[in-house]
């Protein structure tokens, strides 16, 4: 009988099409990384100086065929959601590179362009982003070795961001994840080495381990100066918060915490993992440390929050009540976290199960189901500031409404109609108070110690801001008939 030339296929060799697809695209990711696997690409030195040395394989695909399937609508909906990317984009969820710009200014409107135009699937993620950061370093090391700091200090600062967006797309600790977080630090260390002002890498003891941060310290001051913790959200980081020219905190004379707590991007890594309640423990734990630095006015202290961090927030300002203020931003206040986890994009769920640490989808919604913050608000004691789109997709307005109503503390809300999570999206957001001005001035109040009246407060498409009760805006139409 004759037998076949073919090459005969071996006993589970086999894969899937996806598995296939995501781990030739995501390799193909990782072989981008300048000293990931030890070989420089488009000249960009590697991690270590045996450069002479053979290059090892290169890091295993971004995520684990494994962790795809961990979640059931994102195995059903992974076709629909490229499909949805391609016709999109990128920010196809909300508006990351919106936060990019923000941080990095108007010269990393180059990079973003080009990663809209090369990302046109999940998988693309990852790769382009970190195409970008490696572009960035180079440009970076360049300048350094010219002995221009000012320039080489722009481009790790943009390196390092672009690198921690580059993680955003991995949802557990693969060589790859580790790898970038490494090339992150690196190039936020130069940054921290050529900065136009005082920068500390931080390490706040708590349950054993330590929770990573940045403390920012404004320039040509005297004495001790009044600090923000700033708790950044689901797909944000601790490098973003705080901006590489005209922060709008250091501008008056404020310092920023930019640490990560529990759950939280390296944190995630270190497998200090979030529990419904472990904010509440962290918090005070944070805070007695921030009063304790020689730097910081013990008496002025706050927070500010965005998305999740508007939940963790809430939940630190539950937690002490020395605090001054706290300012809150893009609700994520819904109980169980729904809407944002059961109609939006599977990609928010599928990250939120790897801040927890669970491994299993019935684990991680037995976890949602105690997701509240139900009598949290009656102990917040501090000045309070909610700025919220009457239209969140992620987290319902209502529920805002909710909170607000348990918290007997002086308190404001600011809406923007028509405005979506993140406050984005309407015209109300374009002709109305800058949110981060309006913010950054809202906390400079409290720490000056002026009077705050409780008050709520709509932005309506022209720009024009109506006060009223909290009373008067549940009972108002969004459209004014008068």
């Amino acid at each position: 009988m004759h037998k076949s030339s073919k090459p005969q296929a071996t006993p589970g060799a086999f894969v899937e099409r996806r598995e296939f697809l995501g781990g030739a695209a995501t390799l193909a990711g990782a072989s981008l990384v300048g000293g990931a696997a030890g070989a420089p690409f488009l000249g960009v030195p590697a991690a270590t100086s045996r450069a002479a040395e053979p290059s090892p394989a290169p890091p295993a695909p971004a995520m684990t065929p494994d962790r795809d399937r961990r979640l059931r609508r994102w195995q059903d909906q992974r076709w629909l959601l490229d499909a949805v990317i391609e016709t999109v984009g990128i920010e196809w969820d909300q508006g990351r590179l919106g936060g990019l710009v923000g941080a990095c200014g108007p010269d990393v409107l180059g990079d973003v362009a080009g990663i809209r135009s090369r990302v046109h699937k999940f998988n693309d993620l990852t790769r382009e982003t970190v195409r970008a950061a490696v572009r960035r370093e180079k440009t970076a090391r360049e300048f350094e070795q010219e002995g221009r700091n000012v320039p080489a200090r722009e481009n790790y600062f943009t390196a390092a961001l672009l690198y921690a967006l580059s993680q955003w797309a991995i949802f557990e600790n693969t060589k790859e994840n580790l790898a970038l977080n490494d090339k992150k630090n690196s190039c936020y260390s130069k940054y921290v080495q050529y900065a136009d002002h005082e920068i500390r890498r931080v390490e706040v003891p708590f349950d054993g381990k330590s929770l990573p941060g940045y403390l920012h310290l404004p320039p040509n001051r005297s004495g001790r100066v009044p600090c923000v913790w700033s708790i950044s959200g689901l797909d944000s980081t601790k490098e973003g918060g705080s901006a590489l020219y005209g922060d709008r905190l250091r501008e008056r004379g404020i310092a920023t915490l930019a640490l990560e707590g529990p759950g939280q991007a390296e944190c995630a890594i270190r497998e200090i993992h979030l529990t419904q309640t472990n904010w509440m423990q962290a918090g005070p734990v944070v805070l007695d440390w921030l009063r304790s630095q020689k730097e910081i006015d013990p008496d002025r202290i706050g927070l500010r929050g965005v998305s999740l961090g508007s939940y963790l927030g809430t939940q630190v300002a539950a937690s002490d009540d020395r605090l001054k203020a706290c300012a809150l931003q893009a609700m994520a206040l819904e109980p169980t976290a729904h809407t944002a986890f059961e109609t939006g994009s599977p990609s928010f769920k599928l990250r939120f199960m790897y801040y927890t640490g669970l491994q299993t989808e019935a684990e991680l919604d037995r976890f949602l189901q105690s997701w509240s913050l139900e009598g949290v608000g009656e102990k917040v004691k501090c000045p309070y500031l909610l700025v919220a789109g009457e239209d969140d997709q992620l987290s319902p307005v209502e529920y805002g409404y909710k909170l607000m109503d348990s918290i007997s503390a002086p308190k404001q809300m600011l809406v923007y109609e028509g405005a979506l999570h993140g406050v984005i999206g309407s015209p109300a957001v374009t002709n109305g108070p800058n949110t981060a001005t309006f913010v950054a001035e809202w906390i400079k109040d409290r720490f000056d110690g002026k009077p705050m009246q409780t008050k709520h407060m709509k932005v309506d498409a022209a720009g024009r801001v109506r006060e009223s009760t909290f009373e008067e805006a549940r009972k108002a139409l969004s459209i004014d008939l008068a």
